[in-house]
């Protein structure tokens, strides 16, 4: 098996979730000094990270205006952080209100990912937080907004995400589609549906699977969902929880450490690269030291790329 990194080169991006994008004073990120990107950034290197994903909830690095883009650029370029990916948040193009913007967005994003020289880009379908979700502890154990159940809207998902891969496809970009619950990639087999009905080979999916094993309900085995997912897989979203499942039908769940979780994420990795996968991973974390327990993970990833199991 000849594989595209060795285990120390594979690219493992920082997720900028642990950093809010909004500063103290409720201004925005958006809006701050370029001092303000570069604490949070010089924190991430000295997390131990060389990949930085600017996620979109954080930095819209393809909304700044081309002399401030450069300076995000040199900040990144003086820590030793490349950009191997972008990831877009509840930006989806078919929300109800701003799909039209949102798509106009996606392009955008495009584009800047070719100009930084990041391969890949993450897009979702999952919309705003609710008034519920933006007051809980956990946002996951409040109801999102849903994709609404209407084949209209299916296929100008499917459009428009085919819209976007052909325009990635002419910069040499993959994207990667989140799987994210009530939304058309909410299960591992609405996920492949999606995918297959794209049809483009420019669209893979982002098997992020521990978006479906936080929630108080009941979801399908994580490793059936890897089963079924990872012949399409593509840049990576991983991170875990804890997940109980009472007798009487109450489910909890807490967010976790990779090695320490529900998920088995050697095992899911193992799999993943039998079945090709060679696109970069994103750690996550929610709660706590997010960015140290990232590092964990990243380092935990580079153990499992390795072993021998992995290169025979």
């Amino acid at each position: 098996m000849t594989l595209p990194w060795t285990a120390d080169t594979w690219p493992i991006a920082a997720a900028m979730i642990p950093f809010p994008g909004r500063l103290h004073d409720g201004s925005l990120v958006q809006d701050a000094a370029p001092e303000v990107w570069a604490a949070s950034l010089t924190d991430v290197a000295d997390a131990g990270f060389d990949c930085v994903d600017p996620t979109d909830s954080w930095l819209r690095v393809a909304d700044l205006d081309p002399a401030r883009r450069a300076e995000f650029v040199a900040i990144c370029k003086d820590l030793g952080l490349s950009v191997p990916a972008i990831s877009t948040s509840r930006r989806s193009v078919i929300d109800p209100e701003h799909g039209d913007e949102y798509l106009a967005y996606g392009h955008r994003v495009i584009d800047t990912a070719a100009e930084l020289g990041a391969g890949y880009v993450s897009f979702g379908l999952f919309g705003p937080f609710t008034p519920a979700q933006q007051k809980a502890l956990w946002f996951w154990t409040e109801q999102g907004v849903k994709n609404p159940d209407d084949a209209a809207t299916y296929q100008l998902a499917v459009g428009r995400i085919r819209e976007l891969a052909r325009h990635a496809a002419d910069l040499n970009i993959q994207l990667s589609l989140e799987m994210y619950e009530d939304t058309y990639l909410g299960t591992a087999r609405d996920a492949v549906r999606f995918v297959t009905d794209v049809d483009h080979p420019s669209v893979k999916l982002n098997i992020d699977i521990g978006n479906l094993i936080r929630l108080h309900r009941p979801v399908e085995h994580w490793s059936e969902m890897i089963d079924l997912c990872v012949p399409f897989a593509g840049y990576w979203h991983v991170k875990n929880y804890y997940r109980i499942e009472d007798p009487s039908g109450a489910v909890m769940s807490h967010p976790a450490p990779l090695m320490g979780g529900t998920i088995n994420w050697r095992l899911a990795i193992r799999k993943a690269i039998k079945a090709g996968f060679n696109s970069p991973f994103l750690v996550e974390h929610y709660g706590g030291d997010g960015l140290g327990v990232c590092a964990e993970n990243r380092e935990y990833i580079r153990r499992i790329l390795s072993g021998r199991m992995i290169r025979t």
